[in-house]
């Protein structure tokens, strides 16, 4: 995923075709250890593709992903439209802020080992 990171923000950055050296200088700067193995994988993938297309690939692929949005939902039925809306209230802000918490924990983690 770094790699990734660091081939896009070249690429961010108005390289419209970033090399390994650009990947690696991006990489050492922020104290990240090279993997040449998985940039060989990364290039050999990207070769001779824009990076708009590869991200408009993606982003058709992300579109068929399901989104799980049912899978905190009880079996139980709710006794009264009250009770059901409240409930549904405090999962609502439970899970917000157990977001919030996994946001704050992996904030710094992208070019982490």
């Amino acid at each position: 995923m770094k790699l990734v990171a660091a081939y896009l923000l070249a690429s961010l950055a108005g390289n419209p075709s970033p090399n390994k050296d650009d990947v690696r200088k991006i990489l050492d700067s922020v104290g990240a250890e090279v993997e040449e193995d998985k940039m060989e994988m990364l290039f050999k993938e990207v070769e001779g593709k824009d990076v708009v297309e590869l991200l408009a690939a993606g982003r058709e692929k992300f579109a068929y992903a399901p989104t799980g949005g049912s899978a905190g939902m009880d079996s139980a039925p709710a006794t009264s439209s009250g009770d059901a809306t409240a409930a549904e209230k405090k999962k609502e802000e439970k899970a917000e802020e157990k977001m919030e918490e996994e946001e704050d924990d992996n904030m710094f983690s992208l070019f982490d080992d």
